[in-house]
């Protein structure tokens, strides 16, 4: 779909539809108000008939208003004027863009950037309804054979701007817009796979795909068994010793630093590509969806890509550690004990605590890249989504300043993450009596123990750890990846490159 900014009076727009917002109790936005006086109160009189309350997503589409040079009007609902936030704006882009492509209007210019939306400026409304556009019109149908398409779907969108000092902010904002909406795809593409198709091996072509695409400054190096064996990453090789598809570990390197030995920011995702939760076997309930535990290595391969196409100032390492965690006479056994790539030795007590023990070896193997900071994501605890919901990215941190930095992105981007303390008393819960610790704390704080874990491995530089359990795809009739956390992280990326103060994504 294409996207574009103007600034232009309603009267003089002839397209297929215009879009306007209407307030709650049938209250009128500006354009609106413009568009009822251009059609001799047309508009008014169907709202007092009843024909729209102005509740947040309802629609009224009309055709052929008078004295309008467009072919419609639709005209959604926002819900109270003083009302109207982040979250409810994106619900009426959601309902805005659906009405458009069912209902045949190929393009369309939209209004709804002029609306008032609480803290936020222009660039940020205009970059939240092409991310939520591209969202809302997402489907994976790869592998079905009778994929629909539509006759007349939605191609075109404009968005106009109350002033023409907005439109190069806006231009921008569409810039950047698509490129996080590219990520997301990505990730999402990558996460609905099934995992007979995406296993190790899968990730690993697709990491060198993106390094040749931008061969200039990207390189994809890709570790084998036979390499971590011979470092000594014996907990991350446990995981997968009952699979027989080999456990692969993709680095990409990007270096768009203009000094080429500035310190990286690493990215460090969990690639599970199917739990089963090893001999700990798994109940079968919903067990199909275990593919997605490998969300947390998409993830970084949807912000490798973001980053990528804005060619961002920055030296970034992208991980992804990825194997599958499989039942065999090979398989790891609870009451092992793994030396891992540190030294440190770690009692399993449950092997579909396995996560931790991917990410604990690779956590210590990215210390040779002398990291700026590392950020590891990995669907790692149901207890995460005990704790926060399917709503919030549980953040933990050893740095203040990075907890700080990517909790504002996340506020920024709307892609809300809530930070857990790390301390001590949770720490004791992983005592061992036979090694340096468990891989598992227990129930009580069961996400905050395996951060507390994790921290045992990233004590050499400053470290976060996001735990995507709860947000990194839904279940039901909405079954699917959602690509969280990429809009937090490239925002976080963004804030960390050099852009004028008028593209900052709030006011």
């Amino acid at each position: 779909m294409d996207f574009s900014v103007k600034s232009g009076s309603p009267e003089k727009q002839r397209s297929a539809c215009l879009v306007a917002g209407i307030f709650e109790p049938r209250r009128f936005s500006s354009i609106a108000e413009q568009l009822d006086q251009i059609s001799e109160g047309y508009i008014s009189a169907l709202l007092r008939r009843g024909e729209l309350e102005g509740k947040v997503g309802q629609t009224l589409l009309l055709h052929h208003v008078p004295n309008v040079l467009s072919e419609r009007i639709l005209l959604i609902g926002c819900g109270k004027e003083r009302e109207l936030d982040e979250r409810k704006y994106k619900q009426v882009i959601y309902q805005t863009i659906n009405t458009l492509n069912n209902t045949g209007s190929m393009e369309a210019v939209c209004f709804l950037t002029e609306l008032h939306v609480k803290r936020r400026n222009t660039y940020w409304k205009v970059r939240l309804a092409v991310e939520t556009a591209k969202d809302s019109l997402y489907t994976f149908d790869e592998l079905k054979s009778n994929k629909k398409v539509r006759r007349r779907p939605l191609r075109k969108i404009v968005f106009n701007l109350s002033t023409r000092r907005e439109l190069t902010s806006g231009e921008r904002a569409i810039q950047h817009g698509l490129a996080i909406a590219t990520g997301i795809k990505a990730a999402k593409d990558l996460a609905n796979m099934p995992p007979n198709i995406c296993n190790s091996a899968y990730l690993a072509s697709q990491a060198r795909l993106l390094a040749n695409s931008y061969s200039q400054n990207t390189t994809t190096m890709v570790l084998g068994e036979k390499d971590m064996k011979e470092l000594g990453m014996n907990a991350y090789l446990a995981v997968g010793e009952g699979s027989t598809n080999e456990s692969l570990m993709s680095v990409i390197t990007y270096k768009g630093n203009p000094d080429p030995e500035a310190q990286p920011i690493v990215l460090v995702g969990k690639g599970l590509t199917f739990d089963s939760g090893g001999i700990s076997l798994k109940s079968s309930d919903n067990m199909n969806e275990m593919k997605y535990d490998m969300c947390g290595a998409a993830t970084v391969y949807g912000v490798m890509c973001v980053a990528l196409a804005l060619n961002l100032p920055l030296n970034i390492v992208g991980v992804l550690a990825c194997c599958e965690n499989m039942v065999d006479g090979r398989s790891l056994r609870p009451g092992d004990i793994l030396t891992t790539l540190s030294g440190q030795t770690v009692e399993v007590l449950n092997t579909d605590a396995e996560g931790r023990l991917v990410l604990c070896d690779t956590l210590t193997y990215v210390e040779r890249f002398n990291p700026e900071i590392v950020i590891d994501i990995a669907t790692l605890t149901g207890a995460c989504i005990i704790a926060l919901g399917h709503h919030f990215t549980g953040l933990m941190s050893n740095h203040n300043q990075l907890s700080h930095e990517l909790s504002s992105a996340a506020e920024q981007a709307g892609d809300r993450a809530w930070h857990l303390p790390l301390v001590d008393e949770f720490q004791e819960q992983l005592e061992s009596h036979f090694a340096d610790m468990t891989n598992l704390g227990g129930r009580p704080g069961g996400a905050i123990t395996a951060g507390c874990f994790l921290s045992r491995f990233a004590r050499q530089y400053n470290w976060a750890h996001l735990d995507i359990a709860g947000t990194a795809w839904n279940s039901g009739k909405t079954q699917g990846a959602t690509g969280r956390p990429v809009a937090m992280l490239s925002q976080f990326l963004l804030n960390r490159s050099v852009f004028s103060s008028d593209e900052s994504i709030n006011k």
